[in-house]
């Protein structure tokens, strides 16, 4: 049960990361969505636990940087928008 578990995350991570560089690639959304940030953030922490079981270190580091990437651009994002509503 848990290996297919780490599966289906896995595999929902990568399509989440893939999603994400579609929608950016073909201009649906832009790197300030906050659903970007978020597909970029949870695609990659599922593909952190598969990663991580599997043993797969290198593609673990990957992803853990772009965790933090997301997260980063998830809290500028946040910021931006509460400033811009204390603005008004």
């Amino acid at each position: 049960m848990t290996q297919l578990f780490v599966d289906i995350t896995g595999w929902i991570g990568s399509v989440e990361v893939i999603l994400a560089y579609g929608l950016i690639s073909y201009h649906k959304i832009t790197a300030r969505s906050i659903w970007y940030q978020v597909l970029n953030l949870t695609g990659g922490a599922f593909l952190i636990v598969n990663t991580i079981y599997y043993g797969a270190y290198p593609s673990t580091a990957i992803n853990v940087v772009w965790l933090i990437i997301a997260s980063v651009a998830i809290i500028n994002i946040l910021k931006a928008s509460n400033r811009s509503i204390n603005n008004k």
